[in-house]
Formats: structure tokens, sequence, C-alpha cells
């Protein structure tokens, strides 16, 4: 099955054995990136990626915010996330704002492959050690929260990420290069999406849900 790839991942070493995993299922369409910035570029410049391995704890990957980001700017492309964080609390909010699997570093080759082809296929791949704990920390605030979120579009999503950081209308418009008024439209937008009464509301809530520690 031919899938063009990307692993984004700042350990070379960990890079050379996810390319090994995949080598026999994607061939050689394997693209390796050292930080998320890289990741996002490489992802917007080739259109034909299908699949992503995302650490977590890469530079420019604030917790969560980088798995989010992809799936909403690239709804099209599968993420699995790759972590040395076996959290069961962590992997459910994963799952839940999008994530096609979680696979813990400390996964055999073997198991990796057979998770990549499972995700291939349409299926979601967890470690089944984990299963159980994870189905019951179900949290329907979070998946509901979570399921609001997928429904931004990707200026939105933006918009809602500098209201989390603080960051005024006025600057907003700065960095985004669009008018004060277009951001209050989106700003709007976001907080009926959500269904919240305010963008502290919004930024708490975005910022609880991409955070890696409970």
């Amino acid at each position: 099955m031919d899938a063009r790839a990307l692993i984004a991942d700042d350990h070379p070493l960990f890079r050379a054995a996810m390319r090994q995993a995949l080598v026999d299922i994607v061939g050689d369409s394997i693209t390796e990136v050292a930080s998320f910035s890289e990741a996002y570029e490489a992802i917007e410049a080739d259109e034909s990626l299908e699949l992503v391995f995302l650490d977590l704890n890469m530079p420019g990957n604030e917790g969560l915010t980088g798995l989010s980001t992809l799936r909403t700017q690239f709804p099209g492309v599968l993420v699995v996330i790759v972590s040395a964080e076996e959290d069961p609390v962590l992997i459910r909010k994963a799952i839940d704002l999008g994530a096609s699997g979680y696979i813990p570093k400390s996964t055999p080759l073997v198991e990796i492959a057979q998770a990549v082809n499972r995700v291939l296929d349409g299926e979601q791949w967890l470690p089944d050690n984990i299963n159980d704990a994870i189905e019951r920390l179900e949290n329907k605030q979070e998946k509901a929260f979570a399921d609001r979120l997928a429904q931004l579009t990707p200026h939105q999503f933006k918009v809602l990420k500098m209201m989390a950081d603080g960051l005024l209308n006025k600057q907003i418009a700065y960095e985004l290069e669009i008018s004060e008024s277009t951001v209050k439209q989106h700003a709007s937008a976001v907080l009926r999406k959500l269904e919240v009464i305010n963008r502290t509301q919004a930024g708490v809530l975005f910022k609880q849900m991409m955070n890696m520690e409970e």
C-alpha cells in the first residue's frame, strides 16, 4: 500500500527506527523533519502527504496544540501521535482531538508496522495494554469540547489560539494580516461554535484541552 508519510520527531534515532518500520508499507515516500514548524511547512508544500507521525514533545509543538492545528488546517491528513508519554488521560485527549492512533515510543517495530496498516485501512490504533483504561477515562465534557473545536475553520482556530495566548484583537489582526473587524467576526463565530460566553472562557477551556498534564 503506497502512501506518502511524514515523520515529525526531533530524535534522529527514533526517526530512523520509524523509517525502518514504515519502509515496507509506504516504500521510500517518507519525509523527515525535526520541529513542528518544519512539519507544518512540509504538509503545506506537499498535498499528496497522507500520514503524519507527530511527536508531542518536539520543538514548537505546544502540548496537544500541534495535533489540533494539523487536524484543523489539513483535515485530509491522518495524524498518528508518537510519544514517550503513556498517560491514558493524555491518550484519551489525543483521540478526542482527532488523532488516528497513539504509538508509545516503547512499541516494538513489528507492532508499529501493524499499527500503520490499521490506520491506513481507516481504523484507529491504540496499544492493547491501555485500551481498557482509555475507555474508562471517557470525559463527556472534553469530548463535547473537542467536537465543537473540530467545527472551527482554519482561520477561526488561529484566532482562538491567539485569544487563548492573551492577544488583543489589534494584535491578532496584525499577526494574521487581516482587519480588526474580521478578527471580531472570527471571534464571535468561535464563541458561538464553542458555546461559551466570552473569550476568557474560550481561552481557559482551550488551554485545559491542550494541556498534557492533568
